[in-house]
């Protein structure tokens, strides 16, 4: 019987490339998330954290359809945790 993996949330963030003006957006599971931000903190920046589907992160992710008032939002809930 094959063990399946499910994960609890998903979120979206801005990735920073040195050298590059553009910004792009990137999803990964919560967990990756915390590893990537402990590794280096600030250094990207979280949009939306808590998505229960991988899809709608992938959709919000390409679209762009974050903006700044997104991201605020995610950092008060980041603030609660």
């Amino acid at each position: 019987m094959r063990k399946t993996e499910e994960c609890g949330s998903w979120v979206v963030y801005r990735m920073t490339i040195h050298g590059k003006l553009n910004q792009t957006n990137a999803v990964c599971e919560q967990g990756e998330w915390d590893a990537i931000d402990s590794a280096r903190p600030g250094y990207h920046t979280l949009i939306l954290a808590g998505i229960t589907n991988e899809g709608e992160a992938e959709r919000l992710a390409r679209e762009g359809t974050v903006d700044s008032s997104t991201i605020k939002q995610a950092e008060l809930k980041a603030l609660r945790r």
